[in-house]
């Protein structure tokens, strides 16, 4: 099972960046998958959540709104858009999904929101 992610830049404050997560090992259709972040000193924290078809997308409050994940299941990649970033949102960010009840994770990818 692998998840790399890539997509991660420096942009100013009301920039919009697209991250990426590329999955193999695994029949990526089959399973729901999920973005996260960990900001420095503190907890990694949920950001969104699409089901294995994509028909269903769910996202934490404080990216509502402003990001959109998807997936494109014949590539066996998702997708994260961030749009109006925020200081805020500077974090490593990592795809992730749960396979019997065992959390597969990336080497995550920097967001870094700065004028």
């Amino acid at each position: 099972v692998q998840l790399v992610e890539s997509g991660g830049d420096r942009v100013q404050p009301g920039g919009s960046l697209r991250l990426t997560c590329a999955a193999s090992g695994f029949t990526f259709s089959s399973y729901a998958l999920r973005w996260y972040r960990q900001a420095p000193g503190k907890e990694r924290e949920y950001i969104a959540y699409i089901s294995d078809t994509g028909s269903r997308t769910n996202y934490a409050i404080s990216v509502k709104g402003r990001f959109t994940i998807s997936r494109d299941n014949a590539k066996n990649t998702m997708y994260l858009q961030m749009n109006t970033l925020k200081p805020d949102d500077t974090a490593v960010y990592y795809c992730n999904f749960m396979e019997r009840g065992t959390d597969y994770w990336g080497q995550g990818t920097q967001v870094t929101v700065s004028s």
